[in-house]
């Protein structure tokens, strides 16, 4: 019994005789203890809600099942409810083992909570499943697909908030670019010089063992020129910068988006194409180029200390004989590509930074992506040019 004041808790009554109103037809006959007959009912009363089941859910969910099984034929009767929310009713169709009984008296209002559990639920039928390849591959695809739309679309977006930064240039976000142009330019001049020394040194070395073997010492300048200046030099400095600037970019606007400081600019009213990406990609078109000569230059001194120490060639004669074998057109090729690499890489880094869900594991995830990304594409590109430009400079 429940205290005075307090709801009353759900009960499930024992056994009784079949009540006087009902007809005999409705109470079957069950087998009572010590061989006697009687009708059999199970009558449910009381507060069958979330309040008053509390923390008894599983106790007269179990009650209620150890009725059905005992007397699976019974009479349920639920008309002396006082309550009865999902809760209650959820408890037992549970305890009736997810199936009303073959007899049940209840009121028109609980027919409502009581449907929401029979209606039977539509499964999808199961399409022509594909292998794990072939599903797998379709799943990449589809991936791919997505990011090309969201790429064409941030293109766009970038494209239109030029042509207004150019109407109104005061939009322009000068600080800001030469930011970036500090942060990928010149802070990448140490490890980009080292690395392109050790890659010029290794490269000329090599070189020079192979011509040595014929005599033609003289012609690991045409060689050396020709691949530092126009394609080892740019695509080593993108590669660099890939790996260096594109994550800090992508991780800087992941954190914004963690940091919900991108929705705060998008309240405020501020594109985000305007006051992130332009800056960014304009900086890295700019930077890189610089980057990429910087590189060469560092490749050919390494390059010059292997010839001189391998085939005793003169350092002055290197660097004599360098502009009259590699023309010029090929360090022009080389900065146009370094301007497609930068704006390219920045803008890879910008759109994988804007998609980072507000998450730490989406935001490396969308780091690793960037960066893998942006190098595949540099070396595909750099292919491309390769061959459309193969008869220009050589």
């Amino acid at each position: 019994m429940s205290d005075a004041g307090a709801l009353p808790l759900p009960t499930v009554d024992s056994p009784t005789t079949a009540r006087p109103d009902a007809s005999a037809d409705a109470a079957p006959q069950l087998q009572a203890g010590g061989g006697t007959g009687s009708a059999r009912e199970w009558r449910v009363s009381g507060d069958w809600t979330l309040l008053g089941l509390r923390e008894r859910y599983a106790e007269f969910r179990q009650r209620v099942a150890a009725a059905s099984a005992e007397t699976p034929e019974a009479l349920w009767d639920l008309r002396a409810l006082s309550r009865l929310d999902t809760a209650g009713a959820l408890t037992l169709w549970l305890g009736w083992g997810r199936k009303p009984p073959a007899r049940l008296l209840w009121l028109p209002e609980h027919v409502t909570l009581f449907a929401q559990f029979m209606q039977p639920v539509a499964l999808p039928k199961p399409g022509p499943r594909l292998g794990p390849g072939l599903q797998g591959a379709s799943l990449g695809l589809l991936a791919f697909a997505r990011h090309a739309v969201d790429l064409v679309a941030l293109v766009g977006r970038l494209l239109l908030d030029l042509v207004q930064v150019l109407r109104h240039p005061s939009l322009i976000g000068w600080r800001e670019i030469s930011a970036n142009v500090f942060r990928t330019g010149a802070q990448a001049l140490p490890i980009t010089a080292l690395v392109g020394f050790l890659v010029g040194l290794t490269l000329s070395y090599l070189i020079s063992r192979q011509l040595k073997t014929y005599g033609a010492d003289i012609f690991v300048i045409n060689i050396l020129g020709l691949a530092v200046l126009r394609e080892l030099g740019p695509l080593l400095a993108a590669i660099i910068v890939a790996g260096r600037s594109g994550s800090a970019m992508t991780a800087q606007i992941g954190v914004m988006r963690v940091t919900q400081e991108l929705d705060a600019l998008s309240v405020m009213g501020i594109s985000h194409t305007v006051r992130l990406v332009l800056p960014k990609v304009l900086a890295l078109a700019v930077s890189l180029p610089l980057v990429a000569l910087w590189t060469s230059a560092m490749m050919l001194i390494g390059g010059m200390a292997a010839a001189a120490a391998q085939l005793g060639l003169d350092p002055t004669q290197f660097m004599h004989t360098l502009p009259s074998v590699v023309e010029p057109v090929n360090l022009w090729l080389g900065s146009a590509k370094s301007v497609l690499f930068g704006g390219l890489i920045a803008l890879l880094a910008c759109h994988f930074g804007l998609r980072v869900k507000p998450n730490t594991e989406s935001l490396g995830q969308s780091v690793t992506q960037s960066v893998v990304t942006a190098i595949t594409l540099v070396i595909v590109v750099d292919a491309i040019f390769a061959v459309l430009f193969s008869d220009v400079g050589v």
